[in-house]
């Protein structure tokens, strides 16, 4: 299975890592990590993603909107000024595939001009102009399931059956990028852990993530799987953790999500996930 992101190819048929590199001053995790006397530093952003890059990660993906509970919206312009440069640098000095994590379709067009590789939507193309915005790039896109907005949606979650309705809103998506050209091919789907949902909704996900792996329910077999679960609050409540104690939950999840098909593990911390994808593929590797 092979995405094509832009001047890139990716190769799918292993779970790759997708390195965070959050542009924000709130991300929950990371916020501020490349900000220097209030400014956003490129130099900073850049040697990031180039310390990730020999970690292993094959993406990194560029986010300049905190989605984060309870978040704050912010402004196209603010968010073009947060995602562009770093876009710019990584493709101008990297060999990268950047993918740009954004709903905003200003952001979505300019960062295909810049060499992004992918867009990875939280609200799976539905801001206005978004889907025509995203078609016009000819690059892959990322769907992801997210019940409510990011300032309300973790004000008690509530679904009759998660799996269904997660897998049901990403097929019909799908169909909605169909209608507006985007092929079947460019696309990818994210169940959305940590958005709208709650430990029991998480849990679920997780046990019957092989479903959306498969993708069952009419929609065909090669349509690639994200999972985003690194450092999550869900970890913290679940293992009674903070932020910084969570890598040995966020590397369990992320093997069992690669065990039911995920094939991008967006994280993080991608030298240890590399090393646990790593031995995954030797213990499943045929024996000489």
């Amino acid at each position: 299975m092979k995405l094509i992101c832009g001047k890139r190819t990716l190769d799918l048929s292993r779970p790759v890592v997708m390195g965070i590199l959050n542009t924000t001053p709130d991300s929950f995790s990371d916020g501020g990590s490349y900000y220097a006397g209030g400014a956003l530093d490129l130099d900073l952003a850049l040697r990031r993603a180039e310390q990730m890059l020999r970690e292993g990660a094959e993406i990194i993906d560029v986010g300049g909107e905190s989605t984060r509970p309870g978040a704050s919206p912010v402004s196209e312009q603010q968010e073009l000024d947060r995602v562009l440069p770093v876009v710019e640098a990584i493709s101008a000095n990297l060999d990268a595939i950047v993918s740009v994590d954004t709903s905003t379709p200003a952001v979505i067009s300019e960062s295909a001009a810049a060499g992004a590789g992918m867009i990875n939507d939280v609200r799976a193309l539905e801001r206005p102009g978004a889907l025509a915005a995203a078609a016009g790039t000819d690059l892959p896109v990322c769907l992801m399931h997210m019940q409510g907005q990011p300032g309300s949606m973790q004000r008690a979650p509530h679904y009759d059956d998660v799996v269904a309705e997660v897998g049901a809103y990403l097929l019909a998506r799908m169909r909605a990028c169909e209608d507006a050209g985007i092929a079947r091919e460019r696309i990818i789907f994210d169940p959305g852990f940590g958005f709208g949902k709650n430990d029991d909704h998480h849990l679920a996900l997780m046990r019957n993530l092989a479903r959306f792996s498969k993708l069952g329910n009419g929609a065909p077999a090669d349509i690639p799987l994200l999972v985003g679960v690194s450092r999550k609050s869900m970890i913290g409540r679940l293992l009674d953790r903070e932020v910084h104690e969570r890598l040995p939950g966020s590397l369990a999840l992320a093997m069992l999500a690669a065990q039911r098909g995920a094939k991008i593990l967006r994280v993080h911390d991608v030298a240890a996930t590399v090393d646990v994808l790593k031995l995954q593929q030797l213990v499943d590797a045929p024996a000489k």
